[in-house]
């Protein structure tokens, strides 16, 4: 018999897995008593015992590759790792669990060897078609080096060979990773702030539970001691409680309830405010005596409006429906401007008499008067009385655009925004400059007023709040 072949038939013995040797003591006979020696060897046999040796062979070590788990999946979390590194592992052994963001899977081995390397640490996203770990595919064969050659037994002893039954794959504790939940449960302990390899699961193979998560919790946070809970006294819950209206909120309440019946349409515009700061900015700078306090710029609007309700006269109109069916316009020729004023008690309108008399300063003193009895509780009935038109300076609060309400007895109101710097192209140049505007958001009575008249009036306010030069020329 050729001995390279003996030597190979040996080999694969040697290579067969350890799941199909027996598990009891055994005796295994060498491989001539399998395999007949040809004739011309007989003599040499007998004369002379041959030694096997062989060299072991290089270190096969191949890249384990995640493959797809499908739906196009290109990562997914290492959730905890069956092995470690050294650790001998067959065909169809769990290597890891990990997990997408819809599963979780468990990955098994295709091959027979060693584990020589982790790529991930558990919690780490490993990637579709990368290395997972790298196994020693030919550490299965018990390696001998040329230079250890042991002594030969005789041909026709018997050799014998302890096999013992295959170890388990070594498991990592649970400080390492190992915790086996669904993503749900995962995603309520990181809410937690709660480290999942550090909970026991109850559940069906050891999984982490929803409540197993609470339990942790209430364990690691335990409320108050019953003995200190029992010297506490209890706070008595808070019940819900009715409280009257005001006689200012009850006011409020008949007067939008009677604005529900009037059907409002809005209309906006940005004013560019820069002509009149710096016009507010001379006058307060050289005020003229009978001028207490600084110039605002609400009495130029007041005054702008009032100037331009002498071209749009509908809308210093009321609606009188006393006589029905056939309802009637007032136009009043009194500008009697209201102006709502936010205080500790509520919301108030008072009203300035007469403004198409006043001057600027005089409305600037008017407006003084009010604001500080309005924050007094202290206006009379007068006061609060005969309004035509409504201005809501909504924006010494906060606030942008308003859609102020109308009250039954006008046609026509108008918000004020907050004054924003904003950049703006300029029409005749196309320049982009820093400019200070604001919005005016009317809303008006669509019963008696159309969009064009409304517009029509925004724009003569617009052009005199632009052109201050133009209202202080029609005062003259």
């Amino acid at each position: 018999m050729n001995p390279n072949r003996a030597v190979r038939a040996f080999q694969c013995l040697r290579q067969t897995p350890p799941a199909f040797l027996p598990t009891r003591r055994t005796v295994v006979y060498p491989i001539h008593h399998y395999l007949k020696p040809h004739p011309h060897q007989q003599q040499q046999q007998q004369q002379q015992q041959r030694q096997f040796h062989f060299t072991a062979r290089t270190c096969a070590v191949k890249p384990f590759l995640l493959a797809d788990i499908g739906e196009g999946i290109r990562e997914c979390e290492v959730i905890q790792w069956f092995v470690e590194a050294e650790t001998r592992v067959e065909q169809f052994d769990k290597l890891c669990e990990v997990q997408s963001d819809k599963a979780s899977v468990e990955i098994t081995s295709r091959y027979d060897g060693v584990i020589k390397k982790l790529h991930y640490d558990a919690g780490e996203m490993a990637v579709v078609g990368k290395p997972l770990v790298d196994i020693d595919v030919q550490s299965e064969i018990g390696a001998v080096s040329d230079g250890d050659i042991a002594p030969a037994q005789s041909l026709n002893e018997p050799l014998l060979d302890v096999v013992q039954p295959e170890e388990e794959p070594q498991r990592i504790s649970p400080g390492h990773g190992l915790s086996l939940a669904t993503p749900a449960v995962r995603h309520l302990a990181k809410e937690q702030g709660v480290d999942i390899t550090q909970v026991s699961g109850t559940d069906k193979g050891g999984r982490v539970s929803k409540e197993d998560v609470f339990r942790y919790v209430e364990n690691r946070d335990p409320g108050p001691s019953p003995t200190s809970s029992s010297t506490t006294p209890r706070q008595p819950e808070e019940q819900e409680k009715h409280i009257s209206l005001t006689p200012i909120q009850h006011h409020m309440f008949k007067t939008m309830s009677r604005s529900l019946s009037i059907p409002h349409f809005l209309y906006s515009d940005d004013y560019n405010l820069d002509n009149l700061t710096s016009l507010r900015a001379q006058i307060n700078q050289h005020p003229p005596p009978t001028n207490t306090h600084p110039l605002t710029a609400l009495p130029f609007l007041i005054k702008a409006i009032s100037l331009s309700l002498h071209e749009h006269t509908l809308l210093n109109s009321c609606l009188d429906t006393s006589t029905p069916p056939t309802p009637s316009l007032l136009l009043r020729p009194q500008h009697n401007i209201s102006i709502a004023i936010s205080t500790p008690h509520g919301l108030l309108v008072p009203t300035i008499k007469h403004v198409q008399s006043l001057s600027i300063p005089q409305i600037a003193h008017e407006i003084h008067r009010l604001t500080s009895l309005a924050s007094q509780n202290r206006l009379s009935p007068q006061d609060l009385q005969g309004g035509t038109f409504t201005v809501s300076n909504i924006g010494s609060i906060g606030g942008n655009v308003v859609a102020p309400v109308i009250v039954d007895s006008q046609v026509c109101v108008v918000g004020i925004g907050r004054a924003k710097a904003v950049p703006v192209f300029t029409e005749h140049d196309g320049r982009l400059v820093k400019q200070t505007r604001a919005c005016f958001s009317y809303a008006a009575d669509h019963r008696v007023v159309d969009g064009a008249v409304v517009a029509r009036f925004s724009n003569a306010v617009k052009r005199l709040v632009e052109t201050p030069q133009l209202m202080l020329a029609r005062l003259a």
